[in-house]
């Protein structure tokens, strides 16, 4: 068996019973540290994680932000890697990584392509879209921001690795799914909301639905995932859309 690397992987989570389990076996061998950080799950997460191996913490939700952060302060290593319940390291960037700790990490912040893989898929669609997150880093030199909608770590304007391999993300379990969560992360967006001008609220509400749709369908290359991404460029477009009549009614 390889030798654990001294880095704590820390795993926010709610009900997530369903899944969690794949993002802990990718890790299990890589790290000595596993934590989840756990919102008040009723489906048995908890007990699934604690007999994995991991360290369970309970912390009421606050935000991506603050409970992020909790994970740090629940982390042993200055090395952290954090992972969301709904995602997996490839084989090749667990190896990536060892790699990288053989002879001790020159720099303190790496980032990592989340590519996205659509429910009942197994592989992420052609040419898929993904976005670079830091996702491995130093707590020394930089940490997770305590916003409360975006969880991003902020790293002093210090340089960031990318590293080449792929994280890959289970984000929705199927539409209904997608809906639900779409639909609570703009109701999260509109309470947070500074003051916007309602003028241009207005003419954003007439052009925002087209120009998400293309986004989504054409930028973001949905498009290669046949009608699967059809469905999932439409129903992203649109709460895109509902997210500037959310905000409207905040005015």
């Amino acid at each position: 068996m390889k030798e654990k690397l001294p880095i704590s992987c820390f795993i926010i989570a709610q009900n997530e019973a369903d899944r969690i389990d794949k993002t802990i076996h990718s890790v299990k061998d890589l790290v000595d540290e596993i934590i989840v950080i756990d919102s008040g799950s009723t489906d048995g997460t908890q007990i699934i994680a604690e007999e994995m191996g991991c360290k369970v913490f309970h912390n009421n939700w606050n935000g991506f932000g603050p409970q992020k952060r909790f994970g740090e302060e629940c982390s042993n290593n200055k090395w952290l890697l954090n992972l969301d319940a709904d995602e997996y390291l490839s084989q090749e960037i667990s190896d990536e990584i060892r790699n990288l700790f053989k002879d001790n990490p020159k720099d303190h912040f790496y980032s990592m392509k989340v590519v996205p893989i659509y429910p009942n898929w197994e592989k992420p669609r052609l040419f898929s879209a993904h976005h670079l997150c830091v996702r491995l880093y130093n707590i020394d030199y930089g940490r997770f921001s305590d916003s409360k909608v975006h969880d991003s770590v902020e790293t002093n304007y210090q340089e960031v690795i990318a590293l080449k391999n792929p994280v890959f993300h289970k984000s929705v379990r199927s539409f209904r799914h997608l809906i639900t969560k779409e639909d609570s992360y703009i109701k999260m967006q509109a309470s947070t909301l500074e003051k916007t001008n309602k003028l241009i609220l207005f003419f954003r509400l007439l052009i925002e639905f087209p120009l998400a749709f293309i986004k989504y369908y054409f930028i973001r290359r949905h498009f290669t995932g046949f009608i699967t991404g059809l469905f999932t460029a439409l129903i992203l477009a649109y709460f895109r859309w509902k997210r500037i009549i959310l905000f409207l009614k905040t005015k």
